[in-house]
């Protein structure tokens, strides 16, 4: 049984977006392996997901693309910036209680 938190949609920019101010610039990799590490998961291959989804935040305006691979955060609105983090701070809740439930004792 899995204990990942799949991402999809909106969701997945989100958590992406929120990493990006956070963090600057960085990698697809950086991305996928930020993603591992806090224990959600994307559906088919990450790397493609996690791309597409930055494509779209690229429309939006709030990421830019700084190179093959590799994206960085733009200006966001306060009040946008505080429903993303609110949305990623339920979710990363959501994801450690899928992995502390999933977990063997």
């Amino acid at each position: 049984m899995t204990n990942r938190r799949s991402l999809r949609g909106i969701e997945l920019r989100y958590v992406l977006t929120h990493y990006l101010l956070h963090h600057g610039t960085c990698s697809i990799g950086q991305l996928a392996a930020e993603l591992d590490a806090r224990s959600f998961g994307t559906p088919g291959r990450p790397s493609k997901a996690i791309s597409d989804a930055l494509r779209w935040e690229r429309g939006r305006g709030r990421v830019f693309r700084r190179g093959r691979g590799r994206y960085g955060p733009a200006s966001i609105p306060r009040s946008t910036e505080y429903r993303i983090h609110q949305r990623v701070m339920s979710l990363r809740a959501e994801a450690a209680h899928l992995q502390s439930v999933h977990t063997p004792t």
